[in-house]
């Protein structure tokens, strides 16, 4: 992994700037636009691309749709985007998983996060929360590993991202025992919690937050470096305990390769004004997603240092290719 991830990072560091380059105008869009999601309908991305959807496609002249492709840790919707004309009207609003863990942990990735696509704008970060079900009996993070230690693969995790997967390997590195359940996204597994068919995972607002006031949910960690307004009681991870995790759970958007600079700058374009209307950020922020833009070079660079902080956090854990 070490040689690819330096391949990746020398290839994300010297695209930057390529995002400007001039080319002939073209009319644009001139049918609908298709934004291709890795997770299925009902949870925070997929609230968050519909309602920016909705946005854009007032101020584009065309329906911008949303294309749900679950399965493969993302890898399907990013090779079926990876393979789309470069003509504007096909996108890939990713999180980190695919394009962190596919071209990181796999040996024979379907495509390279660098040179497969454009990156349009980063649109924000996640803000993630532990959560249990109440059937467990521990109040707070101690309690949950304290009980994981003394019942030895008692406790089911579910995981349904490279972050899911990566702090589960974090907790077996701090000697807790708790049987990985994997799901293809994070609804059906808050779904299983809620029914005590596996007892604890990290998972957004968007899916927690009601199930956490009535109580069906317990939340015991925020990952974030203070704490979340939409749950000031909640403790940070590092206040409760939890292993550190510095590497980044975002969600940018992408094109294919080669798509045109003109294109790349006025989806740019269209993306931040819709991030900026109150109406959108409302929303969003009520999901407790962290709205955040970019521009294309930004995109790129950050980009390049997420591969190596990703690249870190794997081989901190002892994650290897498979």
């Amino acid at each position: 992994m070490n040689r690819r991830l330096s391949t990746l990072a020398l290839l994300a560091a010297a695209s930057l700037g390529l995002t400007a380059l001039p080319a002939a105008a073209q009319p644009w869009p001139t049918k609908p636009i298709r934004i291709v999601l890795q997770f299925p309908p009902g949870g925070a991305t997929d609230s968050v691309a519909r309602i920016l959807a909705q946005s854009m496609s007032a101020t584009l002249g065309q329906p911008v749709l949303v294309d749900n492709r679950p399965g493969a840790d993302g890898a399907i919707a990013g090779d079926f985007v990876a393979r789309a004309e470069p003509d504007g009207h096909t996108f890939f609003l990713a999180s980190n998983t695919p394009m962190m863990q596919v071209p990181l942990l796999k040996k024979h990735p379907p495509y390279d996060p660098v040179k497969s696509f454009t990156p349009v704008s980063l649109v924000g970060r996640y803000v993630y929360v532990m959560v249990s079900t109440p059937a467990v009996p521990a109040k707070t993070v101690a309690e949950l590993l304290a009980y994981a230690r003394a019942n030895p693969g008692k406790l089911g995790y579910g995981s349904y991202s490279g972050v899911t997967q990566l702090m589960h390997t974090q907790l077996q590195l701090v000697k807790v025992d708790t049987t990985l359940v994997p799901y293809k996204g994070e609804a059906p597994t808050v779904t299983d919690i809620l029914g005590n068919h596996v007892q604890f995972t990290f998972a957004t607002p968007a899916s927690t937050l009601g199930h956490i006031k009535e109580g069906k949910l317990r939340a015991l960690a925020v990952l974030l470096p203070t704490r979340s307004s939409l749950l000031p009681n909640v403790p940070t991870g590092a206040e409760a305990g939890l292993p550190p995790f510095t590497a980044g759970t975002w969600a940018a958007l992408f094109g294919p390769a080669k798509l045109p600079p003109e294109i790349t700058q006025r989806m740019n374009r269209e993306l931040n004004a819709a991030m900026q209307r109150p109406e959108v950020r409302e929303k969003i922020n009520a999901l407790g997603f962290e709205l955040g833009g970019s521009t294309p070079d930004e995109m790129v660079a950050f980009l390049h240092d997420q591969l190596l902080a990703w690249g870190r956090a794997f081989r901190d854990a002892g994650m290897t290719a498979e």
